[in-house]
């Protein structure tokens, strides 16, 4: 099911070698685990990790404000030495975790980008007592180079998304894609990410791939910057001729994609390759009958078939000016009729198995106007 995701070093890559050389002075760090935040739904998701056997988190996150030991952290600006994992285990599900896959000493960093809470850094020993005044010095160095690394190739793919955004909206006066479409979409996005890595633990979707489709999904249009407004805000259903034309907009957001992602020179991390398939492969489907190269199958990567999923569930699931908003039971019928047909089966079932974190993030991020795209491919 899983496409190639790895033809450059991935951020996972490059926190394992700086573990591999830290073990040669601290051998008995087991773990170095990174999660990161995301302010506006108070969310700490697992990122990258790098850990001798089991790990004990993976595809986890859970909101800051429920866990007081972490948000005090975040509030002192301190890190914190736990010596002994064991009388700690009460109520804790981190730290029964840690303990179930042998772990007894932690050593916990909260790192900031010019000011904003960022994220933690974990180091994790199997024995007790491990994290000493000198080790912790020697630990020092290494959390900056950590957190510069994470900082860097998270806020350059930020960057990234913000600068073409910025370019789609000087493109038109209104806005065929609202911001909540936007966030709804992408959340959408990671949800399914997150779903198909809990359920096939052994292939290679991990935290980084899911947060860069995240971080990626909302630029799945771009390239309808090089669409006229009387074609794209058409109140109603396109003419052949116009619907040529609008299918344009693939090969034009692949040309922006790789003039822009060349500027930013962010071909260092895998994320690069996400980006480019999100926005050239989104409108396949799964049968090949979609465009613009009639891939089908796994042969369509996986970032663009979650993406397909989620932007056409809240296509459906919304008010447009040419169509009122559908009942999200009714957009899981025709999502389970249309399986395997447009659309990817395991996506689907990813996503019509999480109705009531669709209902939350719904409720969130309600739409503020009626335009996202003057058509609906029939469906």
């Amino acid at each position: 099911m899983i496409d190639s995701l790895r033809d450059t070093v991935s951020i996972q890559s490059q926190l394992q070698e700086i573990h591999n050389n830290l073990k040669n002075d601290l051998p008995g760090i087991g773990r170095i685990a990174v999660a990161i935040y995301d302010e506006r739904t108070d969310v700490l998701k697992t990122f990258v990790h790098s850990t001798d056997g089991v790990a004990p988190f993976s595809h986890y996150e859970a909101k800051l404000g429920q866990v007081p030991s972490l948000r005090s952290l975040v509030e002192s600006r301190a890190p914190r030495i736990i010596e002994d994992l064991r009388p700690c285990v009460d109520g804790s599900v981190h730290v029964h975790r840690l303990l179930e896959t042998g772990y007894r000493s932690t050593y916990t960093v909260p790192f900031y980008d010019h000011g904003q809470f960022f994220g933690f850094l974990f180091y994790d020993s199997r024995q007790p007592g491990y994290f000493s005044v000198s080790s912790v010095r020697h630990l020092t160095l290494y959390s900056h180079l950590i957190s510069l690394l994470i900082v860097n190739e998270v806020s350059r793919a930020s960057a990234l998304r913000s600068a073409i955004s910025i370019a789609r909206k000087m493109s038109h006066t209104h806005s065929e894609e609202t911001g909540s479409h936007l966030d709804r979409m992408a959340r959408y996005a990671r949800l399914i990410a997150q779903t198909l890595a809990d359920r096939n633990p052994g292939d290679s979707i991990d935290d980084e791939f899911v947060e860069f489709v995240f971080l990626y999904a909302p630029l799945h249009d771009v390239g309808k910057i090089a669409i006229p407004d009387r074609i794209l805000l058409k109140p109603g259903k396109l003419s052949d001729e116009e619907f040529a034309v609008m299918k344009t907009h693939v090969a034009a957001g692949t040309d922006i994609v790789e003039s822009i992602v060349t500027g930013f020179n962010v071909f260092s991390g895998q994320h690069a390759d996400v980006l480019r398939n999100i926005v050239r492969y989104h409108h396949e489907a799964y049968d090949g009958s979609g465009y613009l190269t009639g891939r089908r199958g796994d042969d369509i990567p996986l970032e663009a078939r979650i993406v397909t999923v989620a932007d056409v569930f809240d296509a459906l699931t919304t008010e447009r000016c040419y169509k009122p908003a559908w009942s999200n039971e009714a957009a899981f019928a025709q999502f389970r009729k249309l399986s395997g047909q447009r659309f990817d089966p395991a996506c689907v079932e990813a996503l019509l198995e999480n109705e009531s974190k669709i209902a939350l993030i719904q409720s969130q991020f309600r739409s503020s106007n009626r335009f996202h795209e003057a058509y609906t491919e029939d469906l």
